[in-house]
């Protein structure tokens, strides 16, 4: 079987809600659960119950495997802090092996990463004594010694900050050789703590709320000069700019500025350069959807082009190829991704469902729950089709009856091309009948057998609600809009890991 993605001897369990599952084998399941992990509490595993059982899949795979996903999913899922617990845990691994040192420069893409990846290190490693990071993995030493000479002094100084392990502690920990005198000036800085302070569009708005001004009209005044005076310069980040959408509307900027933010957010180049998780531009949508401004409209109209601009390589379906998209909307489905963040996990499958609607041209879409319900939408507007599922929260249960999309298809005996389920995959019968989603999905390919069904799982449990015996079931994880490369992938004929393992180290 090409897309054998269990071990030889399949492991019959139950899933959370006391269903039939079936194992993953393990470098599947170390992917699915990185790739849907905040490091944060989800439904039914904590924090440290997560990292556990990363830890301990590490140690069933291959190292090389290990370090190529690190790299993976640092540079296409654009995820910060799990492949640094990769790399920390893949040095426990393969101590001595120079693909720690390689996979230590393929995750660190900024300079407070080093920092970060030696925080974790000495965490990992429980060091109580007073030098906590003595007797570092000399892979991890040689792969940031050179980072060190991957930044500038703006990029040292930007991420200079007072945390548990400080960049200064860090240069005399791994003792980087600068490349020229110029460089060496940088790490004599670091040394010594003088690095110049950068001037930010952080530095500069503290700059002007610390200033004592004549009275609050003065004050505000002040404020929204240096808001468009950041417009002009060009100098915020994307992420930054959304980030700020409500702070730059009420200080009250001209509508000159407005737009200026407005063609930046939707610009082709930007959004590209940017590679913002999808569930970003989502956030920012409902932040100034809540606004009561003149320019509201026009800015979700920018984010709402934006996010097409994002879904342009999402290789999509024509006419011939008929689709059905159901979000998994149940009560597990609605848990934060982090403990900080707004967003559920309910909210990144109907992102992630709408911008896949938004690529097909035939095409049903909908949500189940204890029920399964058509919504059809326009295929226009993908943050605005989030919302209105979103509103629609509720109507059809919380329960996680998936079988019930494939029992509808059956009924209706309407053959389709593909069946994408956006879900945590803890699928189980809340009306407690003889329908599984195994039984209704073995039924439905009796009717339609060239029918193709993908679980797109947003949880990482490590499970599957069927045994697969063909090539018609697959299984997709991630919270980022790259996960339709992977579907691509499968399009042609590659399994889901093949992205990962393509990777040179």
């Amino acid at each position: 079987m090409k897309f054998n993605y269990f071990n030889k001897q399949k492991k019959v369990i139950s899933n959370y809600e006391g269903a039939k599952a079936f194992t993953l084998n393990p470098e599947m399941e170390l992917y699915t659960a990185v790739v849907t992990t905040g490091l944060n509490e989800v439904t039914y595993e904590k924090n440290t119950d997560r990292l556990v059982r990363i830890q301990k899949l590490i140690a069933k795979c291959n190292p090389e495997f290990t370090a190529k996903l690190a790299i993976y999913v640092r540079n296409q899922m654009y995820m910060r802090s799990i492949p640094m617990v990769l790399t920390v845990e893949l040095a426990k691994q393969a101590n001595g092996n120079s693909i720690v040192k390689n996979t230590v420069q393929g995750v660190v893409k900024r300079a407070d990463e080093i920092t970060e990846l030696l925080a974790y290190y000495q965490m990992a490693n429980a060091r109580t004594e007073t030098k906590k990071l003595n007797r570092l993995s000399k892979q991890i030493q040689k792969g940031l010694a050179a980072t060190f000479n991957s930044f500038d002094e703006y990029q040292f100084a930007k991420y200079n900050r007072n945390g548990e392990v400080k960049l200064r502690d860090a240069l005399f920990l791994v003792h980087p050789k600068a490349k020229d005198e110029s460089q060496q000036a940088i790490f004599n800085k670091i040394a010594a703590n003088t690095l110049t302070i950068p001037y930010t569009w952080e530095t500069e708005l503290s700059d002007v709320g610390q200033y004592k001004y004549e009275n609050e009209a003065a004050k505000k005044e002040a404020i929204k000069q240096k808001w468009e005076d950041l417009i002009d310069s060009n100098r915020m980040g994307y992420m930054a700019t959304m980030r700020n959408l409500r702070n730059i509307v009420e200080a009250e900027v001209s509508f000159t500025h407005i737009e200026k933010v407005c063609n930046y957010l939707s610009n082709e180049k930007a959004v590209a350069n940017a590679k913002q998780l999808p569930f970003r531009f989502l956030a920012a949508y409902r932040e100034i959807k809540m606004l009561k401004s003149r320019y509201t409209t026009m800015i979700l109209e920018a984010l709402e082009d934006a996010v097409m601009q994002s879904a342009q390589n999402i290789k999509g379906f024509d006419g011939n190829t008929s689709v059905v998209i159901a979000c998994d909307v149940s009560g597990s489905m609605q848990k934060a991704i982090s403990p900080k963040s707004k967003i559920q996990l309910y909210d990144i499958g109907l992102m992630l469902g709408m911008l896949m609607q938004s690529r097909c041209k035939n095409v049903i879409s909908g949500m189940f729950g204890n029920t399964w319900k058509i919504i059809n939408m326009s295929n226009r507007n993908v943050l605005a089709n989030v919302q209105e599922f979103y509103k629609r929260e509720g109507e059809v249960g919380y329960a996680t009856n998936g079988y019930l999309v494939i029992e509808d298809l059956i009924k209706r005996k309407e053959i389709v091309d593909k069946v994408m389920l956006f879900t945590d995959v803890q699928l189980w019968n809340s009306n407690h009948t003889n329908h599984t989603f195994e039984n209704s999905w073995n039924l439905y390919k009796q009717i339609a057998p060239k029918a193709k069904l993908y679980l797109f799982d947003l949880a990482g449990y490590g499970q599957m609600p069927l045994d697969i015996k063909r090539n018609d079931v697959y299984l997709i994880a991630g919270w980022s809009d790259k996960i339709f490369d992977v579907l691509e992938a499968l399009e042609n004929g590659d399994s889901t890991l093949t992205k990962i393992k393509q990777i040179t180290l």
